[in-house]
């Protein structure tokens, strides 16, 4: 077995449980390799994304293939929670070496991700053609509202005025959708939520739409915005089209066995929590 271990930094109050990572990997006779971004992850069994969920949504732009015949070759991701909240991760520092023995004897599930894939004629976005969580537009801070025109497979929906719009897919609406008053979906849902940021008029919500849809924005303003794809920005100017889409392939992540979607939101988001006074 080969193991691929991404990171962006490690901190020290983290090295000894990475170090201890390591070596139970080795003691199993397990090959590791640190990769770096642009590295390629051809021949790894296994992608282990070490940090936190920004970490992990980075370890994606690892994982395009030049052809979607390529996805079946590419390495799940296991993500091992060195962060705070870790809610798309598997596992933390208390519990790596029963990670490594789950991971050995093949006692976990995987959890099939779909991803947003962005095409833009006028801008040139190099090496982020595609998003797990979501994909938004957001007006500069001291800019007036930004102007969306929102089309679902040609079909005008309305224009969204105000702080902007995400386009979350299922992985997604829980992150940044989710904060702004977006549903919860479940990951095998095969759906994409538009949720507007920030809406002048009440009466813009959150739409769920298939993910076999193509979904159009369309700027009005001209003046500069950002575009963010996951962690990731790129600052653009002036009125322009954007087209999203369903990736043409997808990604796994592994989840242990003694985990589901539905547990992860109730540990880690606090879903259904009843508060008391």
């Amino acid at each position: 077995m080969k193991v691929a271990l991404y990171y962006r930094h490690i901190d020290s109050a983290d090295l000894p449980a990475f170090n201890y990572l390591c070596a139970e990997f080795q003691h199993a006779g397990v090959t590791t390799q640190v990769i770096r971004d642009g590295d390629s992850v051809d021949g790894f069994d296994y992608l282990f994304s070490i940090g936190g969920d920004g970490t992990l949504l980075s370890s994606v732009q690892l994982l395009s293939p030049s052809t979607p015949q390529h996805s079946p070759a590419l390495p799940p991701v296991v993500g091992i929670n060195f962060g705070h909240l870790g809610f798309l991760t598997t596992a933390g520092r208390e519990n790596l070496s029963t990670l490594v023995s789950d991971l050995l004897e093949n006692r976990f599930t995987v959890e099939e991700r779909t991803l947003l894939q962005i095409q833009n004629s006028e801008y040139r976005i190099q090496n982020s053609k595609f998003a797990l969580n979501e994909v938004f537009l957001h007006r500069p801070e001291e800019s007036s509202m930004l102007r969306t025109e929102v089309f679902v497979d040609d079909l005008y929906v309305a224009t969204y005025a105000g702080d902007g719009v995400i386009v979350a897919s299922p992985t997604g609406s829980t992150a940044y959708s989710l904060s702004c008053g977006g549903p919860i979906l479940t990951p095998d849902c095969g759906c994409f939520v538009i949720t507007p940021i920030g809406a002048h008029t009440l009466t813009l919500r959150p739409i769920i739409v298939p993910d076999t849809t193509r979904i159009t924005l369309r700027i009005q303003n001209n003046s500069e915005f950002t575009l963010g794809m996951d962690s990731r920005r790129h600052t653009l100017q002036g009125s322009t089209t954007i087209e999203l889409s369903r990736a043409p392939f997808s990604i796994r992540l592994i989840r242990m066995n003694t985990q589901n979607f539905f547990s992860a939101i109730r540990d880690k988001l606090m879903w259904g929590t009843e508060v008391r006074p």
